[in-house]
């Protein structure tokens, strides 16, 4: 005989539950309204006298509902709860006297429960930190991957485009470069001219120590032809032009006007991102150039003031000790930086959802993943260029 612990309705007995038992045998016969009501009592008494009646092994173990009046998802997920319990001590468990709708309710129930996930593990300090890797890792490679086959479908827009000229948007193009190149010249002029300022006074005041002022010269060549003009530069119209492309067509998205353009037969890849790309990849070098004139012109004052290094003077040693090859690696960098933030403004504004909320997260996006691309494909061209000598 399997022992029960004494409940309020008597032993083995509640007001939902009777329990009784021998022969290595267990019946469990439910009564009453098992539904969210009353979900917290039964959840009591089942606590109280199912663990008892499991204590010793069992040879057989029986769930009969027929006395069930009421029964919902609440009152099947305790019973399955029961039965998957039982199932630790009785090498048969059964359900009897479910009818139709009953037997449905408790199936699915059971189905549920099978597919349900476990309960997340704990992990210690090191392996949450080596798992956190590895899921940026992959969400990385997911955008890369992303961003590549954007890149596939932009290209076979361009080319089939291009051999249909009819087809380019010109008046969108001249706005975007308007847009893109010539109202950044402000922000472009000022920030490369204080780069120049900062170059000149900091190279001059590392090498005064050694006599050496006149080369701050030779630095200033190198480090705005080659890098900080184009960085800078690049690094401004990811936040300027690229942020505002993801807000352009993310909010047409919102407003469900690329939907629209698909609706009437205008494919949104030739009409919103390649006037953009177009643009930016025309606009970059020409902010470029820009932006060497007044990096060098900040340099040029500073020299002059701090170094008495006279306009001549700078000229002269600029053209000596800088080759015409330091200005053309910024300007090779400087199309396929613009093209790249365009592609990506353009990707994250047609990933947009249906808020605004979603405009401003993938307008962030947008800004972040063009600097990082722009640095990778910026130590991509020079190691290029370490390797061929340049």
């Amino acid at each position: 005989m399997v022992q029960t612990h004494d409940s309020a309705g008597g032993n083995g007995q509640s007001d939902w539950i009777a329990i009784a038992g021998d022969g290595g045998g267990l019946t469990l016969r439910m009564r009453g309204d098992w539904s969210v009501a009353n979900a917290a009592g039964i959840d009591r008494d089942l606590h109280r006298l199912v663990p008892a009646a499991g204590e010793t092994a069992i040879a057989s173990a029986a769930i009969d509902v027929s006395g069930i009046g009421r029964f919902d998802t609440t009152g099947a997920w305790l019973i399955e709860r029961t039965r998957r319990g039982l199932e630790a001590h009785a090498a048969d468990v059964r359900i009897d006297g479910a009818d139709e709708a009953q037997a449905i309710l408790l199936e699915r129930m059971r189905e549920l429960s099978r597919d349900a996930p476990p309960g997340a593990p704990r992990y210690g300090a090191v392996s949450r930190a080596l798992h956190r890797i590895g899921v940026i890792n992959v969400d990385a490679a997911k955008e890369a991957a992303d961003l590549l086959r954007f890149l596939g479908v932009v290209t076979v827009t361009a080319a089939r485009t291009i051999v249909r000229p009819g087809r380019i948007r010109l008046t969108a193009l001249v706005s975007h470069v308007e847009t893109a190149g010539l109202n950044a010249l402000p922000i472009v002029g000022l920030l490369s001219f204080i780069i120049g300022v900062v170059l000149a006074y900091q190279g001059a005041d590392q090498l005064r120590r050694f006599g050496a002022e006149i080369f701050t010269v030779n630095l200033l060549g190198v480090a705005i032809l080659r890098e900080m003009a184009i960085l800078m530069t690049a690094i401004i119209i990811a936040g300027r032009s690229g942020s505002a492309f993801t807000a352009q067509i993310g909010t047409m998205q919102v407003n469900e006007e690329v939907d629209a353009m698909r609706t009437i037969g205008l494919d949104p890849i030739e009409v919103l991102v390649l006037p953009r790309a177009a643009a930016l990849t025309i606009a970059m070098p020409l902010l470029v150039v820009y932006s060497d004139f007044m990096g060098l012109l900040g340099g040029c004052i500073m020299a002059l003031v701090a170094l008495d290094i006279s306009v001549i003077q700078f000229t002269e040693r600029l053209r000596e000790s800088v080759s015409v090859w330091a200005f053309w690696v910024g300007l090779i960098k400087a199309p396929v930086f613009g093209f790249a933030i365009a592609l990506v403004g353009c990707r994250e504004g047609l990933k947009v959802g249906g808020s605004a909320e979603s405009v401003g997260r993938h307008t962030t996006r947008s800004v972040v993943i063009s600097i990082f691309l722009v640095m990778v494909l910026d130590a991509v061209f020079s190691i290029f260029f370490s390797a061929v000598g340049v």
